[in-house]
């Protein structure tokens, strides 16, 4: 049986953000790396933090980060030898940990470097919409009108668009107009994956170069989250890896890639739905889940079990 694991981008951070794991044994030693980055234990953030301070950049990618490789650490010991490891936007720094490419502490302490590079070469005002059902070719022209660009493509016509407010503002408006069933902002407050971030590259991939890679734990498959090329070489990826945070990423080739694999289950290690549901739509062939639809942490590793 292979298990495919998700690890999920910013964007849904909430109060409950760690429930199944925040009393995990297993997950305390990811809280206190994460409690060294944000300056305070992450389950206390959540708890006690404005709603806004989670969507700041650098705490919310911190976080979302800290909350996939907590459950990664929580099932580790039940996860089935073959898994394929694939993570969206800032969830592809959860996925080298997962994947066993870097401790969870360098995970995180690069995680927080990625961040600081993306908000220093970040203009305020700049951010990302989601438009959904319209298609490629009518959107292209559209994005271009407004001096935007599409971030990530994602299945059934869902795609990412990154640019300045105003212009995000008036693009969401042309294609409600136009007939796209979702044009909204997303509670991200850069243009990822656009070349607006193209300065956070170098400094971002300087960071990298010098941290030691390992071989993926046996049995573990970890796609390259811009076009899901299976990494058997890590070292060789850092400048993708950097280079991701300007660069269009297809989420849906990374699906493709993740069935290609031999994936028959799916889970999204979190926070969210939004990768299982989009899983789902790609693939109904697959068992899939996210961990945010258990109530518990034993019905989670029930089901992991069950592969």
């Amino acid at each position: 049986m292979t298990l495919a694991l998700l690890c999920s981008g910013q964007g849904l951070q909430s109060p409950d953000l760690f429930a199944l794991t925040a009393d995990a044994p297993a997950a305390a030693p990811i809280f206190a790396h994460a409690a060294a980055y944000l300056g305070c234990d992450p389950r206390s953030l959540v708890a006690q933090a404005d709603p806004a301070e989670l969507y700041a950049n650098r705490i919310g990618q911190i976080l979302c980060v800290t909350a996939a490789l907590a459950l990664a650490e929580c099932v580790a010991d039940i996860l089935p030898r073959r898994c394929v490891v694939a993570g969206y936007s800032v969830g592809e720094m959860a996925a080298w940990g997962v994947a066993g490419i870097w401790t969870p502490e360098q995970v995180l302490g690069l995680t927080a470097a990625r961040a600081e590079a993306m908000d220093a070469a970040s203009r305020p005002g700049q951010g990302l919409a989601a438009i959904r059902g319209l298609p490629r070719a009518t959107l292209d022209p559209l994005v271009a009108r407004h001096a935007c660009a599409i971030a990530i493509r994602n299945p059934a016509d869902l795609f990412v668009v990154g640019g300045m407010g105003d212009a995000l503002d008036a693009l969401c408006a042309e294609a409600a107009q136009m007939g796209a069933a979702r044009a909204s902002r997303l509670h991200v407050g850069v243009a990822s994956h656009t070349a607006l971030l193209e300065r956070a590259v170098d400094p971002f991939h300087a960071q990298l170069a010098p941290v030691p890679v390992r071989r993926p734990i046996t049995g573990r498959i970890l796609l390259n989250g811009t076009d899901g090329t299976p990494i058997f070489d890590a070292g060789r990826f850092r400048g993708a890896l950097a280079r991701q945070v300007a660069t269009f990423v297809d989420w849906t080739a990374c699906l493709d890639a993740v069935v290609e694999r031999g994936a028959e289950r799916s889970l999204e290690l979190g926070p969210g739905h939004a990768l299982a549901d989009m899983m789902r739509t790609h693939a109904p062939q697959l068992a899939v889940r996210s961990a945010d639809a258990f109530h518990t942490l034993s019905g989670l590793r029930a089901w992991i079990a069950e592969t």
